[in-house]
């Protein structure tokens, strides 16, 4: 049985948002559902902070689902003792959900500007859907009834996201693309191709005036290195990277190179493999867009690099890395040419 957690927070010095309306449009999903019996809503209103890791240890959830106000940047809008608002920021939810990578497949941020915090999750949730900018409450609540309809019909995330956005476009409401999905496949399915995986919709920014918004204001590198580097299992080893001369970035396979370079780091004996796995998805979901941002592709593959360097065994892969990281990182461009100096890699 798949157990869905539904969190709200209204926080009294917020705009009124139509939740209840929400819950029970979901609820009545699950009761249309032939399926109903595979499900269980579970339902918390009026969050505190303090009360995250509790819930979420105590009911184990499948999927877990935000309703209420986000504040871009500074993080997701929960109440305090005093049913006043108190912000979670960004990191501290992705700490959060670190925890719980394991249990939680999916997480729905049904709140404005909650994009940036769906980023930050999906570094250990597969499957994560946030808003690039406010919606209301019409497109907020005809979203989770598209997207619980696919749910309970059996589709998968990515077929209920699409679901969901089409019920906002069938009602003649223009946030039809504000969610965005981040999503692969569990490591627990048979794995696609990394080159198989859907890119996002392209942006779109628009207005809804007419109904409550789910937001509230508050070449070469130059310098050589030699010396020891400390690796996870707590050996030594001395590795002498001389001034190398890079190819011209029109002459590398990216995704050829990071394929190489995931295969490499994925067989080190290390808890943080799922970690490293997932930082290399990231990066090749930003390869599938239009027009890639280097920057993302640079932090997804220094991230994989920073958990891979605390795994037993990583300095004797050393000299396998170099050249597939030599290569990712012209392509990459000067700004990540500081990898190759870093002494732990």
């Amino acid at each position: 049985m798949k157990k869905i957690l539904i969190l709200s927070a209204n926080p009294k010095n917020t705009t009124h948002l139509r939740l209840d309306e929400e819950l029970r449009e979901i609820k009545n999903t699950l009761q249309l559902s032939p399926h109903r019996d595979e499900f269980q809503i579970i339902t918390e209103s009026a969050v505190q902070v303090d009360d995250l890791t509790r819930f979420l240890s105590h009911h184990q959830p499948t999927i877990v689902h935000f309703s209420g106000h986000g504040s871009g940047t500074d993080g997701l809008i929960l109440e305090n003792h005093s049913g006043q608002s108190q912000l979670v920021s960004t990191q501290a939810l992705a700490k959060l959900f670190d925890l719980f990578q394991e249990q939680v497949e999916c997480v729905l941020l049904n709140a404005c500007y909650s994009e940036e915090q769906a980023t930050a999750i999906h570094q250990h949730i597969d499957c994560v859907v946030g808003m690039n900018q406010a919606i209301g409450d019409a497109a907020a609540i005809k979203f989770s009834v598209g997207f619980y309809t696919g749910l309970m019909a059996g589709r998968n995330y990515q077929d209920c996201f699409e679901m969901g956005c089409t019920s906002i476009d069938l009602q003649g409401i223009p946030e039809y693309l504000t969610p965005k999905i981040k999503n692969r496949r569990r490591r627990d399915q048979t794995k696609k191709p990394t080159n198989s995986l859907k890119s996002d919709k392209d942006n779109g920014i628009v207005n809804n005036k007419n109904s409550s918004n789910r937001s509230v204001s508050i070449g070469s590198i130059g310098r050589d290195f030699s010396g020891p580097i400390q690796t996870g299992d707590s050996n030594t080893a001395n590795i002498n990277v001389q001034q190398v001369n890079l190819p011209a970035s029109t002459s590398i396979n990216i995704e050829t190179e990071l394929n190489a370079l995931q295969e490499i780091l994925t067989k080190l004996e290390t808890s943080d493999r799922r970690k490293i796995e997932n930082a290399f998805e990231d990066a090749q979901e930003e390869l599938k867009k239009p027009k890639p941002d280097k920057n993302e592709v640079g932090m997804a593959l220094e991230r994989a690099l920073n958990y891979a360097q605390k795994a037993e065994g990583f300095a004797a892969v050393n000299a396998k890395l170099q050249p597939h990281l030599a290569n990712t990182i012209a392509w990459l461009g000067e700004n990540w040419h500081k990898l190759l100096n870093r002494s732990h890699f």
